[in-house]
């Protein structure tokens, strides 16, 4: 599996707390070993990020990504709270 971030991405997750930080790096990581994990509750969205899929970095920080060929290439999209990346 490849995991690219796009700039975006980068950006969020430099304005983000240290410790929200240490829990995107340690989802990214479990992300990395299974993507199916049940604790990241990774699902597909609907209505305009239609394509688009998310992942839990814990209470409410929220990993948006997209997939190319069943988890071959990944692109981290944006990362932050419920209501900043939906």
């Amino acid at each position: 599996m490849l995991i690219v971030l796009k700039k975006s991405f980068v950006k969020q997750y430099q304005k983000l707390q240290k410790a929200s930080q240490s829990k995107i790096d340690n989802t990214l990581r479990l992300f990395e070993k299974n993507p199916h994990d049940p604790q990241l509750k990774n699902h597909a969205l609907t209505g305009k990020l239609t394509g688009k899929r998310s992942i839990s970095a814990g209470f409410d920080l929220r990993i948006v990504f997209e997939l190319e060929g069943n988890y071959m290439i990944v692109t981290m999209l944006s990362v932050g709270t419920h209501n900043q990346v939906y």
